[in-house]
């Protein structure tokens, strides 16, 4: 079994961990989508089978694929993993007291297949096999969600993100998506393929972290001790700056560079504009990344402290000096203005490298996709109609656990 670890953005994808589309799509409305953080309602059954290519395609390609329904179904199978996860789930702040207890023992007699399902699925007031009680009861109308769907878990890069040898859990922006970090940090701490091997940098699902607010999306581990971290709606300078020390006090990183993203939903993650194909060949949204400002956070002169370093050079040439190649290849978004405009938005910059040079692609961007291969990559289509309707491409869909150096 490979240490587990990610050093790199495109060197060889051992492990991914990746979250079908379930239960929680199928609660999807055009009433609730938006405060879900969906832009649409999903057709749940080829959602499920387009995401069943993707899988397909990387095991066809020697890559292990975890599927995190199956683990947290294992994880809900060990009494000690059930409550953990239930202690923290289950509580006064979020079911209030009416029906805590009648809600906590039924999910504790519950099969593990269905409370994993339901944990990520959400169960609505009409569901419950007892009259809920209290306030809370009362208010909830019968389709209104007692536990609420995570529907943006599919989107496995976001909530725990690997840098070279450990992982951050990350608490998330938006409160639709903070319980999800909760069931991944159970998965690392209890499931059998992780206990015992995960080296947490750093965030705590059991602490309120505030202003410090961290998404897998805006974090890149580059090779040679670089990371590059977004500073974008979702990930904030207080929690990068948090993350940075981390990494230097533990030896584990030496330079952080943090790009400054708009605030706007187009630029959800840097990922959504920027994919390494290659340690020095980058696949840009020239709108956004060119603009882009950074600045690098260095282990300070004492311990626990961090040096800042603020950069007026342009950001790629920060990023290639830092890795030491004189300068990346790019390319860009493919079509005119208006295609240009379009595939950013169907996630044409938002590719997962199987390995130098070989990327995942949603097929409906045919210009970018295009380009690509003109300048020498293969890319391996799926069909992204039905799974970019959360504002997500092959890259959002994946959560490396073994990725290989790059070869220089």
């Amino acid at each position: 079994m490979a240490t587990l670890g990610v050093h790199s953005e495109a060197g060889k994808l051992r492990t991914v961990m990746v979250c079908h589309p379930c239960l929680a799509h199928r609660r999807l409305t055009p009433a609730n989508c938006e405060s879900l953080l969906f832009d649409d309602v999903m057709w749940v059954e080829r959602a499920r089978e387009d995401h069943s290519v993707f899988t397909e395609w990387m095991r066809t390609r020697g890559i292990e694929v975890l599927e995190f329904h199956h683990l947290l179904e294992d994880v809900c199978d060990d009494p000690v993993g059930r409550d953990w996860i239930l202690d923290r789930r289950i509580v006064e702040s979020e079911v209030g007291t009416g029906m805590l207890r009648e809600l906590r023992a039924w999910f504790q007699e519950m099969p593990a297949k269905q409370l994993a399902e339901l944990l990520i699925g959400g169960v609505a007031k009409s569901e419950l096999p007892f009259d809920p009680r209290g306030l809370f009861g009362a208010y909830l109308e019968r389709s209104d969600f007692v536990i609420a769907p995570l529907v943006n878990l599919m989107f496995q890069r976001d909530p725990s993100a690997w840098i070279y040898g450990g992982v951050t859990l990350n608490p998330m922006f938006w409160s639709a998506r903070r319980k999800e970090t909760l069931l991944a940090a159970a998965v690392y701490r209890f499931h059998p393929r992780f206990a015992g091997q995960v080296k947490i940098w750093w965030g705590d699902p059991d602490r309120d972290h505030h202003a410090e607010t961290l998404e897998g999306g805006d974090v890149m581990p580059l090779g040679r001790g670089i990371v590059l971290i977004g500073m974008s709606e979702r990930s904030s300078p207080q929690a990068i700056t948090q993350v940075a020390r981390s990494l230097f006090a533990q030896g584990a990183a030496s330079r952080v560079i943090a790009c400054q993203l708009p605030k706007e939903r187009m630029v959800m993650h840097l990922d959504t504009v920027l994919t390494f194909l290659d340690g020095d060949f980058v696949c840009i949204y020239p709108e956004v990344v060119n603009g882009i400002r950074c600045t690098s956070l260095f282990p300070g002169d004492a311990a626990g402290e961090v040096r800042h370093e603020r950069h007026e050079e342009p950001f790629l040439s920060v990023v290639a000096d830092a890795l030491g190649v004189g300068s990346l290849r790019i390319l860009t978004t493919g079509g005119d203005v208006y295609e240009t405009q379009r595939e950013q938005w169907d996630d044409g910059n938002n590719l997962l490298v199987l390995d130098q040079r070989i990327v995942v692609a949603y097929d409906r961007n045919t210009d970018t996709n295009r380009k690509l291969r003109q300048a020498g990559v293969e890319v391996i289509e799926i069909p992204g109609g039905e799974l970019g309707r959360g504002r997500g491409g092959s890259h959002c869909l994946s959560c490396p656990i073994v990725r290989d150096p790059i070869t220089w």
